[in-house]
C-alpha cells in the first residue's frame, strides 16, 4: 500500500466517522436537525398515538414491514460478502480486466486482495449492524404488545405515556442500527473506487458523502417531513 493509498483510507473512514456524528446529533455544524432526527421524533409520536386506539392492527403491519427491510437487507450484506471472496479466488483475472481500463493505477495481486477483504469487512460490518437491527425490531414488537388499552390509559395517562416513550426509544436505536448499516452499503460505493485508484477512491467517497449529506439536510423528503411534523404539532 502507498502512502496515497493510505491517505486515501483515512479520508474515507474519516467521511464515514463525520457522516455518522452528524447524523447522530453529537456534531452539529448546521443550524438544523437531520431527516434521522426529525424521524425519530415522528417515531416517539407514532408509540403516544398508538395510546388512543385500542385496534393497532396498523402499527403491528407497520413493524412487520420494518422487519421485512431489515432481514432483505441483511440477506443482502451476505449475498455480497460471497462476491467478495468469490472476487478475491478470482483475482488475476479481475485484476486483468481493471488493469485494461484507462486512468487506472498499478496494483499488485496483494494489494487487489486487501482491497476486496476490506470491501467484504464493510458488508460484514452491515450484516451485524442489521441483523442486531432486526433482533430489536422483534423486541419492539413484544414491548409494544405491552401498550395498555384506552380505558387503562385513561386511569393513568403518565404511566401509560412513559411506557410508550421506552417502546418508541427501542425504536429508535433498531432504527439507528439499521441507518448505520445501510450507511455502510452506500458507502461501499464509494470504496469501489479504490480499485481503480487512490485519486478516484478519494473522489467517489467525496461524491457519496456529498448525495447522503444532501439527502439528510437539504432534500425535499427532509422539507415534506419537517411539514409533516409542524401540522402535526399544530393539530395537538
Amino acid at each position: 500500500m502507498t502512502t496515497v493509498d493510505l491517505f486515501a483510507l483515512i479520508f474515507f473512514l474519516g467521511c464515514w466517522f463525520l457522516f455518522d456524528s452528524l447524523v447522530s446529533g453529537r456534531f452539529r455544524p448546521f443550524s438544523r436537525r437531520s431527516l434521522t432526527e426529525v424521524m425519530s421524533i415522528h417515531r416517539k409520536r407514532w408509540m403516544l398515538n398508538a395510546l388512543t386506539r385500542d385496534l393497532k392492527i396498523i402499527d403491528t403491519q407497520i413493524m412487520a414491514g420494518l422487519q421485512n427491510g431489515t432481514a432483505f437487507f441483511a440477506s443482502t450484506s451476505i449475498f455480497a460478502i460471497g462476491g467478495c471472496f468469490a472476487l478475491m479466488g478470482e483475482a488475476d483475472t479481475a485484476q486483468s480486466l481493471f488493469q485494461d481500463l484507462p486512468l487506472v493505477a498499478p496494483s499488485t495481486r496483494a494489494a487487489f486482495e486487501m482491497k476486496a477483504g476490506g470491501l467484504a469487512a464493510i458488508f460484514g460490518y452491515s450484516f451485524f449492524k442489521f441483523g442486531w437491527s432486526y433482533r430489536l425490531f422483534n423486541y419492539n414488537t413484544i414491548l409494544f404488545g405491552s401498550l395498555p388499552m384506552m380505558a387503562e390509559t385513561e386511569r393513568d395517562r403518565g404511566r401509560a405515556e412513559r411506557l410508550a416513550a421506552r417502546i418508541a426509544e427501542v425504536n429508535i436505536i433498531a432504527a439507528r442500527h439499521f441507518n448505520t448499516g445501510l450507511r455502510a452499503i452506500f458507502l461501499s460505493i464509494g470504496y469501489l473506487g479504490w480499485f481503480l485508484g487512490p485519486y478516484v477512491f478519494m473522489a467517489t467517497t467525496a461524491f457519496v458523502f456529498m448525495i447522503l449529506l444532501r439527502r439528510q439536510y437539504f432534500s425535499d423528503a427532509r422539507t415534506t417531513v419537517i411539514a409533516a411534523l409542524e401540522g402535526a404539532e399544530e393539530m395537538s
